[in-house]
């Protein structure tokens, strides 16, 4: 059938990944750094992505395409969360790196090692959103660090300055595949999580991190505190 659909232009899209964080049915992903339309029977035609493109690289098309199947989208988000099901033992064959255990709570860590050497304040394992698990005993009271992978080599003081006394999520927009939205609204909605801090870099991609969180935030249909801080390249505090 013809219908409207969208079309990303690969030439202006900067990999911000606004667009995959805008859209509800799962549509559009991040590969290679970019934008792209996963499978058309996903896109509903309605273009909540459109406004949040800063560059103006999304468009609506009529073309040939598969009709919208909202069955599938609904699949597809159920898959999503069975998939992000807490574990508590690695399935046979799997990584046992990738099981979620608590590594120290509240105050421990604020303890220096001996003859003053900075300690590591990582309260949890593991950190990337990807891999971590919807519902864990860790989350109960905490307090979130969602970061951007990137920020904790600009600063020699993440650990002391943004890490203690908080659960640490770190991700990618431009280079994970997908959005973290549906992750992080189910954490939030089924956790006592006391508050959020986003830390970011002062570049187009972050802002993905940024925007997945205020929409799993206002999803959630919880009422938490949250912050975000910029950081410069030169790891300086911008906001």
């Amino acid at each position: 059938m013809v219908r409207r659909i969208i079309e990303i232009d690969q030439e202006k899209c900067n990999g911000c990944g606004a667009c995959a964080a805008a859209c509800h049915e799962g549509a559009i992903g991040m590969r290679n750094g970019k934008a792209v339309l996963l499978r058309d029977d996903y896109c509903d035609g309605l273009g909540d992505c459109l406004p949040t493109c800063p560059t103006g690289a999304i468009t609506f098309v009529e073309r040939e395409a598969a009709a919208y199947d909202e069955a599938a989208v609904l699949a597809k988000k159920a898959e999503a969360l069975k998939n992000s099901a807490p574990v508590q033992a690695p399935p046979s064959g799997g990584c046992p790196g990738s099981m979620a255990r608590a590594l120290r709570r509240g105050e421990a860590s604020a303890v220096p090692a001996a003859g003053g050497a900075p300690v590591s304040r990582l309260a949890q394992w593991p950190v990337q959103i990807k891999l971590l698990p919807v519902q864990a005993p860790f989350y109960d009271g905490a307090k979130l660090l969602i970061a951007a992978d990137c920020t904790a080599f600009s600063r020699s003081d993440f650990h002391e300055r943004f890490m203690g006394g908080r659960i640490t999520m770190i991700g990618c927009p431009k280079l994970d595949e997908g959005d973290y939205v549906e992750k992080l609204t189910e954490i939030i909605r089924r956790n006592n999580i006391r508050e959020v801090t986003v830390v970011r870099m002062d570049v187009p991609c972050c802002g993905g991190i940024q925007r997945a969180v205020e929409t799993a935030l206002r999803r959630s249909g919880k009422f938490i505190p949250w912050q975000v801080v910029t950081l410069g390249r030169d790891g300086n505090i911008l906001d």
